[in-house]
């Protein structure tokens, strides 16, 4: 069930059908350029070959993922096609969630093996692996479940929820350690990415099929319904919504005004991240709110959130503010 999220209204406003799009109604080239899709990695191929093949299906110049996956680690891997990429770094911080299969390298008491797994949960200490291309240095990342769901002799089917930049085959090297066998990542699979999950993928082959069925008979159908707009990967976050007049100054860096504000979601706190969002859902940039949604719905002036990324490109809406000589 998804949680209601509660919108304060600051000033009534509607928006000009002549500019921007919504979302789901992008003109299909638009709509593959500000896209996202979820694709089912396969075992073998890296995370980075399976990028450049989504760029080469749809005739892209640019494409990113959230999050690498080993070779031989399947599931959820959200690409992000042209504008969209500006939201890579988003991604890649967002939690994830993998089943995997550990295997001791001796036989133990499934007594301990619970009792085990339960000492790596909230904050632990994590060096990554000497394979990893980041710095080999400890580092503090956040187990927030670890769960046995099936011990068979030496294998633990189990299902974990992290933090991002978690190294899960260090994980289970560390679990085998303190066990006391020695232990290794048999097999993984990622099941969510932020909002991503397991229904959201896709296989590339089903890519490359909905595209050829576009290109050969024009129909969008298929090819709509596996790329998202961009806009779903920021869905947790939360949304203060702005008046058609502020978006073309904030796609210049400006940051937000109360006055440029219609509508603001509860519970936003300063230093929170929030999505700023056109009155047609459109993404116009990340930042950082300075003040409480409460402040935001009762100031009269003064900068509310400090941008951070713009993601919406400029031009899409005209020009309303004056720049000072």
């Amino acid at each position: 069930m998804k949680e209601k999220r509660n919108m304060l209204t600051k000033e009534e406003a509607s928006t000009d059908e002549s500019y921007g799009f919504y979302p789901f109604n992008r003109p299909i080239e638009e709509y593959i350029k500000n896209g996202v899709v979820c694709i089912d990695k396969p075992s073998g191929p890296t995370s980075h070959e399976v990028v450049v093949w989504v760029r080469k299906i749809l005739g892209v110049n640019k494409t990113g993922h959230a999050g690498t996956l080993d070779p031989r680690v399947t599931g959820v891997l959200p690409v992000l096609i042209e504008n969209a990429t500006k939201l890579v770094k988003f991604l890649q911080t967002s939690g994830k969630e993998y089943v995997g299969i550990l295997r001791l390298h001796g036989d133990v008491d499934e007594k301990k093996i619970h009792e085990v797994f339960n000492l790596f949960k909230g904050k632990i200490f994590q060096r990554p692996p000497m394979k990893s291309a980041v710095k080999k240095r400890i580092r503090i990342r956040e187990i927030y479940y670890s769960e046995i769901l099936e011990i068979d002799g030496r294998d633990v089917l189990f299902k974990v929820k992290t933090e991002a930049g978690t190294y899960i085959r260090k994980l289970c090297t560390d679990i085998g350690e303190v066990i006391g066998t020695g232990a290794h990542m048999q097999e993984l699979r990622r099941i969510r990415t932020g909002v991503f999950d397991e229904n959201s993928t896709f296989t590339l082959q089903e890519l490359s099929d909905a595209f050829k069925i576009f290109k050969e008979t024009g129909d969008e159908t298929f090819l709509r319904e596996i790329v998202k707009p961009m806009e779903l990967s920021v869905a947790t976050l939360k949304k203060v919504v702005v008046k058609d007049t502020a978006v073309d100054a904030l796609c210049h860096g400006a940051d937000l005004s109360a006055r440029g504000i219609c509508y603001i979601e509860e519970n936003i706190n300063p230093g929170d991240v929030v999505a700023i969002f056109t009155l047609k859902n459109e993404i116009v940039a990340l930042g950082k709110a300075l003040v409480t949604s409460d402040e935001m719905q009762k100031a009269k002036s003064g900068i509310m959130v400090e941008t951070n990324r713009v993601i919406m490109d400029r031009g899409l809406y005209p020009k309303s503010w004056k720049t000072e000589k």
